[in-house]
């Protein structure tokens, strides 16, 4: 098992989102951008993570060589993204994004399915491989906030580049997966999605990730307009993270044995709920800012280790890396892509609590939708 290499992508790939994700917005509107156009090319990788996962998922599923296409997509985003330098208005910046985003969104997926593969009958490692992503996280997030508030936000620009050539250089490190699932060859996958637990499964997570919207594209800004300083705001978002951290050695494999993975997910998306609330009506505390931030070992940790879980019960064989891929999708592109859009228009006619408890109200809807008909896979030990 080559524990380190696999851990080595995970650091880099989330440590990429640490630096995109709470600062994107910020170098955007240092150039003059409004909340509208803001929440616009921030969902634009979000929407390419509807389209990309599960082409490359599908050629990965036919192909079975995971390892190069996760390379290529590596060395695809990092030689793309380096025109980000050069582009300054919205439709070249919008391009720049849709390419990169593209290759970059292709090759987690598929890195998923090799992690498994390498895993074997040890699968509830999984959380313990992943864990190096969050810690990659925080160490972004945490480096990046005083860089940008010493040096501006162009400083994102330089970090960004240096972090996805580090994805490129620990894909090369990381053997193609072991060979497996033929015998699971006859499943089908129309016969599979039909099924309503797993309607249910991907309505549950594209509302779980669409009520992320504000948070993902504004909660920055949001902070900045209070008085936070980025320094601030970068530690807030590394404390999210680190109770992820911790939840994930410590208690993880615990919550799913004691509890399975439908109660898990459960519990996580009302406590999400719980979060948008906390921070639209109390931005200006501190104390509750933490609590909400520690709900993030919730919102984001346990629920998606629980969707993994369930992805993996799910879809078996030849199907797992379709399956991921859709997970990823659905989830994190589609929800991802329309609750960034929702909440720039959201923001800017109705402003931020509003559109923080829009968020709260689509992580309750999603609540009910698993409660009436998600149902657990087979037994899945992780």
């Amino acid at each position: 098992m080559p524990y380190w290499r696999i851990s080595g992508f995970y650091f880099f790939y989330f440590a990429a989102l640490g630096a995109l994700v709470p600062y994107w917005g910020l170098y955007l509107r240092s150039l003059g951008f409004g909340a509208l156009e803001i929440g616009q090319l921030m969902a634009i990788p979000m929407a390419t993570k509807v389209v990309a996962p599960y082409l490359w998922g599908w050629l990965g599923d036919h192909l079975g060589r995971r390892m190069s296409i996760v390379r290529s997509g590596s060395l695809a985003a990092f030689v793309t993204f380096a025109t980000v330098f050069w582009l300054h208005g919205f439709w070249g910046l919008a391009l720049a994004m849709a390419v990169f985003s593209f290759f970059w969104n292709a090759v987690l997926p598929q890195l998923e399915v090799v992690t498994f593969s390498h895993l074997g009958p040890a699968v509830s490692r999984y959380s313990r491989i992943r864990v190096w992503g969050s810690v990659g996280f925080i160490i972004a997030v945490t480096a990046l906030g005083p860089a940008v508030d010493a040096a501006g936000p162009a400083t994102i620009l330089y970090a960004l580049l240096f972090i996805y050539g580090g994805i490129w250089v620990a894909s090369l490190l990381i053997p193609e997966q072991a060979r497996g699932g033929e015998g699971e060859a006859h499943l089908s996958m129309r016969g599979t999605l039909m099924k309503p637990t797993i309607i249910a499964f991907f309505m549950a997570c594209f509302l779980m990730q669409a009520g992320h919207g504000a948070y993902y594209t504004f909660y920055s800004i949001y902070l900045a307009d209070f008085g936070y300083t980025k320094a601030v705001i970068g530690q807030l978002w590394a404390l999210g993270v680190l109770a992820e951290v911790v939840l994930y050695v410590f208690f993880m494999h615990r919550l799913l044995d004691d509890l399975g993975a439908r109660m898990v997910l459960l519990i996580s998306l009302l406590l999400a709920s719980l979060r948008w609330v906390l921070i639209a009506l109390f931005p200006e505390s501190m104390p509750v800012l933490l609590l909400a931030q520690l709900l993030h070992a919730a919102t984001f940790g346990s629920f998606h280790a629980a969707a993994i879980h369930l992805v993996y019960g799910f879809f078996r064989g030849r199907l797992q890396g379709r399956g991921q891929a859709l997970y990823s999708s659905l989830s994190f592109g589609a929800g991802g892509a329309a609750g960034s859009l929702a909440s720039g228009a959201l923001w800017d006619a109705a402003g931020p609590m509003p559109t923080f408890l829009a968020g709260a109200v689509l992580s309750l809807v999603a609540f009910v939708v698993a409660l009436v008909f998600l149902r657990e896979p087979g037994p899945v030990r992780m």
